[in-house]
């Protein structure tokens, strides 16, 4: 076999290889997530699945347990968006909600009421999310409180 040819092989495969792993890592790292009113509706197929819930804190539903590093707490859909936004209006109708449990990591610094939240985690059963992680997300401007 002559030189250059197993010099184009070994490129070719060198690219190749690379190429493999960009795209893997690209489809590992992009995952989105579902909201509250996807998950609900599709919750039978989702059952068991890995996935993220985007929603927000339901007040007064914050339980932490310090001692035992276990959180839970209540998350209901997104309220609509405002002009611009993406995050699609919620269903007239009964309230969506999904009861959110995390054991083993420490409590958000962020975590409120009211505030937007991606959990990550498992159905463990309809309307119950394990969580692995769960994200607060900061708010995207600032708004003052209205006076009187």
């Amino acid at each position: 076999m002559p030189r250059k040819l197993r010099f184009v092989i070994g490129v070719g495969l060198v690219m190749a290889a690379v190429a493999y792993l960009i795209t893997t890592a690209i489809q590992s790292t992009s995952e989105y997530y579902l909201t509250v009113n996807e998950v609900r509706a599709r919750e039978s197929e989702l059952m068991g699945q890995s996935l993220r819930v985007a929603g927000r804190v339901k007040p007064g539903t914050i339980r932490w347990d310090p001692a035992t590093l276990t959180l839970e707490f209540t998350m209901m859909p997104l309220p609509k968006a405002e002009d611009g936004a993406t995050v699609q209006p919620v269903a007239v109708g009964a309230p969506v909600l999904f009861d959110v449990i995390a054991r083993g990591e420490p409590k958000p610094d962020m975590l409120a009421d009211n505030r937007d939240v991606i959990v990550e985690g498992r159905l463990s059963t309809p309307a119950r999310l394990e969580a692995s992680q769960v994200l607060t997300k900061c708010p995207s401007k600032y708004v003052p409180d209205k006076k009187g």
